[in-house]
């Protein structure tokens, strides 16, 4: 059994205390390929009995010890059943880090330190048109998001992903319309279609908000083309999974430049 060794080993660990989250030891109930490029992955833990979270929200897994520093990884959370004490994960497999590495080792049985909930993206209560636009790496979370929006309000969806077995059926209370977009062996990471796609989509009256999650430098893109049909920088909330190019930081987010 590939068990990573718990934090409380590492002195230097910066996440032994974080308010409003709750560290537990998951175990993994099931793990298989959910599309070609997803892996869905159950735990389990005693806490996920009183576990809350706002759509959107993630744990972080120690996924590797790396010495006397932990390596973690941030997944959105997809599904929780507190009754059954079950949580949910769809992890993309579009790399060879560490994180990607536990994913594709992890077998019923094994144990892994998280912490959550994590993340401050949830759909904004207030608006009357969500507008999502991501790579693969954001499908959990926009999703979620998509599904939890009450009746009244509205949705549009615009995700893009290798091919077209990775599309998901997305199952909304509020009218939603969904696009894919495939690449088709286009390198993941390159920002041309979803920006294109931002530029033309149709923004609905009323209160909108959009929120574009993916890769770093589509994200920054996607904000700059939002902006550029009208939106305030107040309506847009950006959240980067990954870099292309580089590995993300120990702690499971994009490293910082500089």
């Amino acid at each position: 059994m590939n068990h990573v060794p718990p934090a409380a080993q590492a002195p230097e660990d910066p996440f032994r205390s974080m308010p409003g989250t709750v560290r537990m030891e998951l175990e993994v109930v099931d793990s298989r390929l959910l599309t070609p490029s997803m892996q869905r992955l159950v735990l389990t833990a005693p806490e996920l009995g009183d576990f809350s979270y706002r759509p959107g929200q993630d744990v972080m897994l120690m996924v590797d010890g790396d010495g006397s520093r932990p390596v973690r990884r941030r997944y959105t959370i997809r599904a929780l059943d507190p009754a059954r004490r079950l949580l949910t994960l769809n992890v993309v497999r579009h790399s060879d880090g560490p994180g990607e590495q536990w994913i594709r080792a992890a077998a019923p049985g094994e144990t892994v330190e998280g912490i959550g909930p994590r993340g401050k993206i949830s759909p904004v209560p207030d608006a009357d048109w969500h507008l999502f636009v991501g790579d693969e790496s954001g499908l959990a979370a926009i999703f979620t998001m998509a599904e939890s929006l009450p009746p009244q309000a509205t949705a549009t969806v615009i995700l893009e992903v290798p091919e077209p077995a990775d599309e998901q059926e997305l199952s909304a209370r509020a009218p939603a319309e969904l696009s894919w977009l495939h690449r088709r062996g286009r390198p993941a990471g390159d920002p041309e279609a979803l920006v294109a796609a931002a530029r033309s989509v149709t923004i609905r009256p009323g209160r909108p908000h959009a929120y574009v999650i993916g890769e770093a430098r589509v994200v920054s893109a996607l904000r700059e083309a939002l902006q550029a049909r009208g939106l305030e920088p107040a309506q847009i909330s950006p959240k980067a999974y990954w870099g292309r190019g580089k590995a993300n930081a120990s702690h499971g987010e994009p490293a910082k430049d500089g």
